[in-house]
């Protein structure tokens, strides 16, 4: 079967992507009640090219640029961000691009759209024996997990010097999931706890997270920890955009039960307004620009070079918290009716804050990118 013709396929892919975002809109309640994205959602991420993104034409995929590839999840995250956290593990084939080149091909070649979600810490001890590694273990905060195809546990072998954080590529029918999720933002993304007892894996099967891919396509080269950060980042975007838009929305439909103008003819309002509008402009410019610069870099050069490694990280934290801090605006215009359960404005609000709380975005990746700046040591997996 032949592709369709790329700009066919783009078209009907936006048709998709706008069909699903109506479609995660109306159930958001739902994803909250069963604390994760139901399977038909992880299905129609698939048909919307998610889990292929990242994956070289060669395996099937789409190879699309870091770019694109932010801007179709900040879309998802609008229209809710726990689908849109859950989808941003589309980047997942650039994680295990670190296997090795046959592990790879196995995986991807079969199945491009292959879906894969894992826990890093803590890092469970694992033993040699016939046929690679016995693992046993719980990971907690694995998002995604009861959509996934393949998930994977961080693992320690005795012998393993390397800094940076091993991951043994599980199959879903070897793994327990223990439905731990239960937490006030981002219900939805069945962050559960892994659970494996005594499963084989062959050494062939882990990667180190973080370290270069043997493969030499751009976006293999991309700085893994960077995208990693940049994909959760751009979720506040999204929550950020659609709090704003829901503020203009009703500001037209309201009228104050006490009598008070209309919120949109409220000096305060248009003024908060004005200003949150400007801050996630600027933040969304300034996380897109140094994507786009660090992929220019990679078209020329083998690597990105370290001052804009440490843009990208400092970029992905400025998004993530001048989203949290737009979305809490946003609430505060809301005014009273914001309080209720489920609001709109409530639930977008504690969304993005709890996407700033992730390690990767959290109050001490300003303190490594300081460090950075001044040639300081940095901690592992930061440039």
């Amino acid at each position: 079967m032949t592709r369709p013709e790329p700009d066919l396929a783009k078209q009907a892919q936006d048709v998709a992507l706008t069909e699903l975002c109506g479609t995660i809109r109306a159930r958001r309640a739902e994803f909250d009640t069963l604390r994760h994205i139901p399977g038909d959602i992880v299905e129609a991420f698939k048909d919307v090219g998610i889990y292929r993104a990242f994956v070289p034409e060669r395996f099937g995929g789409d190879a699309i640029t870091p770019m694109a590839f932010l801007k179709l999840i900040e879309t998802i995250s609008s229209a809710d961000p726990s689908a849109g956290w859950v989808a941003s593990f589309g980047v997942s084939s650039t994680y295990l691009a670190a296997l090795p080149e046959a592990t790879f091909a196995a995986i991807y070649g079969a199945n491009p759209d292959t879906v894969f979600a894992g826990g890093l810490f803590p890092p469970q001890p694992a033993l040699r024996v016939a046929g690679g590694l016995e693992v046993s273990g719980r990971w907690p905060w694995c998002s995604g997990s009861m959509g996934a195809e393949l998930l994977g546990g961080g693992i320690k072998i005795e012998g393993d010097e390397t800094p940076l954080p091993r991951t043994a590529v599980m199959p879903r029918d070897k793994i327990t999931i223990d439905e731990t999720w239960n937490t006030i933002g981002l219900r939805g993304t069945g962050s559960h706890d892994l659970v494996a007892e005594k499963v084989i894996v062959p050494e062939d099967w882990t990667f180190i997270r973080g370290s270069k891919s043997t493969m030499e396509d751009a976006i293999f080269r991309y700085p893994a920890m960077a995208l990693a950060a940049q994909v959760l980042a751009v979720v506040a975007l999204g929550a950020a955009r659609e709090a704003l838009d829901f503020i203009r929305s009703d500001a037209t439909q309201r009228a104050s039960i006490t009598g008070a103008p209309n919120p949109g003819a409220r000096a305060y309002v248009q003024n908060h307004l004005a200003r949150a509008e400007a801050t996630l402009a600027g933040a969304r410019a300034q996380f897109y620009d140094v994507t786009a610069q660090a992929w220019e870099e990679l078209q020329h050069a083998p690597e990105v070079g370290r001052e804009t490694h440490v843009k990208l990280r400092l970029a992905a934290t400025m998004a993530a918290h001048d989203g949290a801090e737009v979305a809490r605006q946003a609430f505060l215009m809301g005014g009273a009716g914001a309080m209720m359960t489920g609001h709109p404005l409530g639930r977008l609000m504690v969304d993005a804050a709890c996407v700033a709380q992730h390690a990767f975005m959290g109050e001490g990746t300003w303190t490594a990118a300081g460090a950075a700046m001044f040639g300081e040591p940095t901690p592992p997996g930061f440039p």
